[in-house]
């Protein structure tokens, strides 16, 4: 039993020792990807239906929250395993990560002049979204670096790969 305890605690600080920004910027890319379907997707719903920011912005990170997570779930579940430990896996690998991402993404667009009430034919709207989600990836990979040096996040992930 102390040697299985050992080589845990051991592998803990491989993990630790492994932490490199290739990682954590692999993994923010990832968070990204996901955050960025959800976050169009709610944004262009939202707007394209005259909703308010608020309402919008709740549609926005639900989805954002959604394919993250369903992008997670899907390659753990293709390593064979079982829905209820692949969204156990999920919500600890991605629920911090998309949480900031989320935080600062939605906080630049509340905070950019006019970018909440530009339309979907304005290059405003686009223009603020997508410079919202390059600063949401530059906060959100320090972060996940963090994460995955103390075994969490996307370290949890790459025991399914």
């Amino acid at each position: 039993m102390q040697h299985e305890a050992h080589a845990a605690h051991t592998h803990h600080h491989e993990t630790a020792a492994t932490s490199t920004w290739s990682m954590a910027v692999q993994a923010t890319l990832h968070c990204l990807t996901g955050c960025a379907i959800g976050e169009v997707l709610g944004m262009v719903i939202g707007t394209a239906l005259g909703w308010g920011d608020v309402p919008t912005l709740i549609l926005a990170i639900t989805l954002a929250f959604f394919f993250g997570y369903a992008l997670t779930l899907r390659g753990v579940l293709k390593a064979g395993v079982g829905f209820r430990a692949a969204v156990r896996v999920a919500l600890a690998a991605d629920t911090l990560s998309i949480a900031v991402m989320e935080l600062v993404d939605n906080g630049v667009l509340v905070l950019w002049p006019g970018a909440m009430d530009a339309g979907l034919d304005d290059l405003l709207f686009w223009g603020a979204l997508a410079i919202a989600l390059a600063v949401a990836f530059v906060a959100t990979a320090p972060v996940n670096k963090w994460m995955i040096g103390r075994g969490k996040g996307h370290a949890v992930v790459h025991q399914y790969h």
